[in-house]
């Protein structure tokens, strides 16, 4: 049996790969719990920077496997799906509490769940084929799921999120990319060398930096105000500018030198 996910660590990025190709990269338990276990695991791996997320095949995830989810009988009906529900979302949120920003790099169909989890990564890049869409509205459910209202009007407006939760539209990648949900449409052969090529950017960044910088983005995007915002920025700056790091910056700034972090 092929493990529902692969990882490849390049010094301080790593890349997680889907790897379900023949199944369109659907969600089943093994890939689901794979998934949480890798995620939680970034928690305390400081050694790894920056995540590039991506997909064996045709499609980056085409959302649930429904036969993928098993119920022995030792729990009812609606036991079990809480179980499935609570299972996935569980992803989202992990992929936003770690550490690391999240590089997604997509492809094909993204659809239901796969499309939450494009949008719970940090930054994502589209090939042509790429076509997302909140496919929970079109089997009876509602369009709201995974993580998708609370994304999607955060990133293209209360009008484009409405369109495409309540009907189950697909949103294509030219589409996507000029109402900033995706930052650029890129070749397939090439979504990997530009994903590459951003994460370098930002391994030039302080580790702690780096670290608190998406962890105020994930804040500031709720803030309370503008004031609550700028709290918690002058706390962090105040901070980092008292480390090790900080001071090797303006070393190298004016010795015309890259710096060496050592997150310290």
């Amino acid at each position: 049996m092929n493990n529902p996910i692969l990882i490849e660590q390049r010094g301080a990025i790593e890349i997680l790969t889907l790897n379900r190709p023949d199944k369109l990269n659907t969600m089943n338990e093994d890939m689901i719990f794979a998934l949480q276990d890798y995620f939680r695991g970034l928690q305390k791996r400081h050694d790894i920077r920056v995540v590039l997320f991506r997909a064996e095949g045709r499609a980056f995830c085409a959302g649930l496997d429904i036969g993928g989810w098993k119920n022995d009988g030792s729990a009812g009906q609606v036991q079990h799906v809480w179980r499935t529900q609570r299972s996935i979302a569980t992803v989202m949120q992990l992929m936003r509490q770690c550490p690391q920003p999240i590089i997604a790099l997509a492809q094909g169909a993204a659809c239901g769940g796969g499309f939450s989890l494009l949008l719970a990564s940090d930054v994502r890049f589209g090939a042509p084929s790429l076509k997302m869409n909140a496919a929970y509205i079109k089997i009876g459910l509602g369009g709201c799921d995974m993580g998708s209202s609370y994304f999607l009007p955060r990133m293209v407006g209360a009008s484009i999120a409405s369109e495409l939760i309540l009907t189950g539209r697909f949103i294509h990648a030219e589409r996507a990319e000029k109402y900033g949900l995706i930052s650029e449409v890129v070749e397939e052969s090439k979504l990997l060398s530009t994903g590459l090529s951003l994460a370098e950017d930002m391994l030039d960044t302080a580790p702690m930096g780096l670290r608190l910088s998406k962890d105020a983005l994930n804040r500031n995007i709720d803030a309370q105000s503008f004031e609550a915002a700028l709290a918690i920025e002058d706390r962090q700056q105040v901070m980092l500018s008292m480390t090790e790091d900080s001071r090797e910056a303006a070393k190298a700034f004016f010795a015309k030198r890259k710096p060496d972090y050592k997150d310290r």
